[in-house]
């Protein structure tokens, strides 16, 4: 429905007292995505903005509004240097030649010496020594991966991930995801492009390997990005899908977003083959508790130890002590992580899959039956004389590329540059601050959104605060009665104080209910806006339900809200 359809509902709505019509037309917006249904709050949003010149706050998407600026001019200078190397081998005006590795760490230590002020060169110098010093890097080897990376002017080879790079993620990974509970030696990556390219290799070669076939039983922790349950549902998949609800709450009544033991018990099923995840969670932005972890790696160990575990860690540099599953079920976990949330780099489509050396998608290739094992030997023919001993990691590289374009495979070079000095960068002193940094902001902007609410600030051990999933219905029930609150989801749809902020004030959330959240919930990033962004939005969002509050003492079942006879 386009945004001149919302328009003319909510006016014949005001002039005929139609309520049940902008009902109509706000229902026809729940099947959709929510990042679709976004765009339309974002029209009403704007037409707000040149109504009232007050600036549109758009706290939807999850893109942060900072970045990781050290590594970043790291990578600038380290390509300053490369192109110095590209020209001492060949120099003719706008042509250069490739740069070649014999004597490259003497030359860079003369350009460090020479460019002292040269920003970001003392970050490079650290990373460059930490890669000799931390991984027995030899230092020529180390460099001319870097340079010749960062101009880009090979193929990606090995095609999965660059030799050194890899074991540089792999560490980062074992020590700032996994909490150190596994050895970065054992783990095997492909580097892609962020983590919606990793959704796109799994969902794939897990179906063109028979790991699942089309109607498979698999479980999915929601509340989740909505892409992991709308994949499913697509024709191809068309999985049974059991959903895993984290419908935990406290003594008080209050969401504590974790899996009630009889949720978690449902992995018990051994015909539930694979299991989906986002940890921590997208919204509302909470790690899985150490009790339920320990309830699932029984439950899994116990009942179901073939099951196919794929979690989504993005989020996991935002918690205290995280530890991912990775770590407590290697040999069932394959790990993604995404780099753009931590690192603000959303616009490079920078991630990587990870799996254990010893894992259960190369032993479930092994137990396939004969005749679904000769199909895949033809597919995977061409790329190794051996294809029935090709890894399932390395499978989906191929397949990434239609198996028949693997030898052009890979992320790019300087993709895979630039992701490795973060990664780097990352387990240093200074990256450490940068993480305490991170940390800080979303602590800060959640306290001034609950300030703006006028509710106390939620008590989540677990909370990286990176969203927040407001649970309208229990807020109301807590705050104005259970009279009141069936009043309100009587009369109106869950989505329908969304359009309030947007049409009122220029406000753009998400429906948490897109998420397979509470109905009535609302997801708000708190990554993306200025500070005193979320003072502002905590304070209309309580005014939008006030408008609610009002029509009830007034006892009339419509009360047209402000922007309706504008």
């Amino acid at each position: 429905m386009q945004d001149m359809d919302v328009k003319s509902m909510s006016t014949a709505s005001q002039r005929n007292g139609d309520v049940e019509s902008r009902r109509k037309m706000e229902r026809s917006f729940e099947a959709i995505s929510p990042f679709e249904f976004r765009h339309e709050l974002i029209k009403l949003a704007r037409g707000h903005q040149r109504k009232s010149a007050k600036a549109m706050l758009d706290a939807g998407r999850g893109n942060p509004n900072w970045v990781a600026a050290a590594p970043r001019e790291a990578f600038f200078a380290l390509g300053q240097f490369a192109m110095q190397e590209c020209r001492r081998v060949w120099d003719d005006g706008d042509l250069a030649g490739m740069p070649r590795r014999p004597g490259i760490g003497e030359r860079f230590q003369a350009f460090v010496a020479a460019n002292p002020e040269l920003p970001g060169i003392d970050v490079l110098a650290e990373l460059v020594k930490e890669g000799e010093r931390k991984y027995g890097f030899v230092r020529d080897e180390w460099l001319h991966e870097l340079v010749d990376g960062i101009v880009g002017d090979n193929y990606p080879t090995p095609d999965r991930m660059l030799t050194r790079t890899e074991r540089v993620v792999a560490n980062f990974l074992a020590q700032k995801i996994c909490g150190g509970g596994v050895h970065p030696d054992d783990l095997r990556l492909f580097a892609v492009e962020g983590a919606t390219a990793a959704m796109c290799y799994i969902f794939d070669s897990l179906l063109a390997n028979g790991l699942l076939e089309r109607g498979a039983k698999v479980a999915i922790m929601v509340p989740i990005f909505p892409p992991y349950v709308e994949i499913p549902e697509l024709d191809r998949y068309a999985f049974d899908v059991i959903e895993i609800r984290a419908t935990g709450r406290d003594a008080q009544g209050r969401h504590t977003w974790q899996y009630p033991h009889e949720e978690i018990a449902k992995l018990g099923d051994p015909s539930v083959q694979a299991l989906f995840l986002v940890n921590p969670s997208n919204p509302p932005s909470v790690a899985i508790d150490r009790d339920t972890v320990a309830q699932l790696v029984r439950t899994v160990r116990e009942q179901n130890p073939n099951l196919m575990i794929i979690s989504d860690d993005v989020y996991g540099t935002f918690v205290d002590g995280y530890r991912s599953l990775m770590a407590e079920l290697p040999y069932n976990t394959m790990l993604v992580y995404s780099l753009s949330k931590f690192f603000g780099v959303t616009g490079w489509r920078l991630g990587a899959i990870a799996l254990h050396r010893d894992n259960v998608f190369d032993a479930r290739l092994g137990r396939l039956p004969k005749s679904e094992q000769e199909k895949l030997r033809k597919r995977y023919g061409t790329v190794s004389r051996n294809p029935e001993a090709l890894s399932f990691i390395d499978r989906m590289v191929a397949d990434s590329r239609q198996v028949a374009l693997n030898h052009t495979a890979g992320l790019s070079t300087p993709q895979q540059v630039q992701m490795a000095l973060m990664c780097a960068f990352a387990m240093t002193g200074r990256g450490e601050r940068y993480k305490q940094l991170t940390k800080e902001i979303c602590h800060r902007r959640m306290c001034l959104l609950y300030d703006g609410l006028e509710l106390p600030l939620p008590q989540l051990p677990h909370d990286a605060d990176y969203y927040t999933e407001i649970d309208i219905e229990h807020w109301s029930a807590n705050t104005f009665g259970e009279t009141f609150t069936q009043y309100m989801m009587e009369r109106y749809e869950p989505i329908d104080i969304l359009f309030r902020l947007a049409e009122q004030s220029g406000i753009v959330l998400m429906n948490g209910g897109g998420f397979h959240g509470p109905k009535w919930s609302i997801r708000i990033s708190l990554a993306n806006l200025d500070d005193e962004a979320y003072a502002e939005i905590g304070h209309h969002l309580r005014a939008a339900l006030q408008e609610y509050v009002d029509a009830w003492r007034k006892g009339t079942q419509d009360t047209p809200s402000k922007h309706e006879g504008q």
